[in-house]
């Protein structure tokens, strides 16, 4: 690996619950307001969790033909929105001269859930050969970034990282190291997830993972919060255009953040609960450190993972305290998931988004929700209100089902 080659974000984009566009979605992050209400996706009248963060309104048409539109999946058409966006906020020119250097990588921890369900329903009422042509296409997580990949007539690598929560991180994370490997200059990646359908929240209710709070839906979404219990789910998607320093430098792109570290682990525990002593989450953040070359004292703010359940936010805090020490309590730590909900593989592009623009504003969004302290979760969280504080470098943090962590660490960009 080629660690003199320094790797920039140069262009954002987001699809979200509070938010239909990069500028929109951190706007709300900032003022603390909850995409989180009743479903409309579906009737849920009768699931323990009628609510969720759904993306209101959604029409790609702008961006995507309609005739087109109908081939792909919700969770596909978010990523198709949030690349458009972050390629033309990049102000990216693909030429031939180019096209072989750029390449595109997604996660999506489900994928086309919700083409699955509409196809089993044709199955069941018109019967088996009357199952969509394009279904397989369709439901495929890998063809989130192939489509992006088609749309731009890039040829660099494209793959899908299949990680649950981590999903994302990890697609960001690779796009760096294929960067960083003189594989591809540039490099569009993030995640997409569109799970709020009949079968996937009444799989996360069965579970018992999902806040049931049903009466204030709103304040469902409490990471940290003594009261909590259980996430919020949504959706949407989020685009990074990553880029070595050299080629953004030589076509007067701005730059958001350098991004300058990432460590994975395996908690090796459980199916989906985390290992309580966050042994897992303590060796992706020592590694993320070690790859950028910090101390933790060095780091500035954590956008959290904490999902608003009650195992999950007191591993992460007991991580935390093991990775950063005295440290700890000086570093403010916020999760975005109070505000837009859990969107699963999506929940590490829209938290790096967030992330980024922390560092570039000196402003830290707020866990909203936040009203009884819990003694097993005592950082300083960012209670309710956004605060003004210069941030240098910051870390994001994401874990999944299945015991996999991952974690980012970005910095102020700086020509030194």
């Amino acid at each position: 690996m080629n660690n003199s080659r320094r790797v920039v974000i140069t262009g954002i984009g987001a699809i979200t619950p509070v938010g239909k566009s990069a500028p929109e979605f951190w706007s709300s992050v900032v003022r603390g307001r909850s995409g989180v209400d009743q479903i409309t996706l579906f009737d849920a009248s009768k699931l323990a969790t009628t609510f969720a963060a759904e993306v209101q309104d959604f029409d790609p048409s702008a961006v995507i033909p309609k005739k087109d539109a109908r081939k792909m999946d919700r969770f596909s058409q978010f990523a198709m929105v949030a690349a458009t966006e972050a390629v033309a906020d990049s102000a990216l020119e693909v030429s031939d001269q180019n096209r072989d250097r750029i390449g595109v990588i997604m996660g999506s921890g489900i994928g086309g859930i919700t083409t699955i369900e509409q196809q089993t329903k044709v199955t069941n009422e018109q019967g088996m050969d009357r199952v969509s042509p394009f279904f397989i296409p369709m439901l495929i997580s890998n063809i989130a970034p192939g489509l992006i990949s088609m749309k731009y007539g890039v040829r660099g690598p494209s793959q899908t990282a299949v990680s649950a929560c981590a999903s994302s991180n990890n697609a960001i994370g690779d796009a760096m190291r294929v960067i960083q490997h003189d594989d591809a200059d540039v490099m569009i990646s993030g995640g997409s997830e569109a799970p709020i359908t009949p079968l996937a929240v009444g799989g996360f209710c069965s579970m018992r993972a999902l806040s049931t709070r049903n009466d204030n839906p709103k304040s469902a979404s409490r990471p940290f919060d003594k009261t909590r219990d259980g996430f919020v789910i949504g959706e949407g998607g989020g685009a990074l255009v990553l880029e070595e320093l050299g080629h953004a430098r030589a076509r007067g792109a701005k730059i958001y953040a350098e991004i300058i570290g990432y460590g994975q682990s395996s908690d090796a525990y459980h199916m989906v609960a985390p290992d309580p002593a966050g042994h897992g989450v303590k060796l992706a953040m020592t590694r993320a450190l070690r790859d950028a070359g910090l101390q933790p004292t060095d780091v500035d703010y954590i956008n959290a993972h904490a999902t608003s359940t009650d195992l999950g936010d007191a591993a992460e805090t007991q991580a935390i305290h093991a990775v950063f020490g005295d440290h700890a309590k000086r570093i403010p730590v916020s999760s975005n998931k109070s505000m837009f909900g859990h969107a699963l593989g999506a929940a590490g592009a829209l938290e790096g988004i967030c992330t980024i623009l922390t560092i570039r504003e000196g402003i830290v969004p707020p866990t909203i929700n936040y009203e009884h302290v819990d003694p097993t979760c005592d950082l300083d969280c960012v209670p309710n209100v956004a605060r003004r504080h210069e941030v240098g470098v910051a870390i994001s943090n994401s874990f999944g089902f299945g015991g996999h962590n991952a974690v980012l660490v970005f910095r102020k960009f700086s020509d030194n």
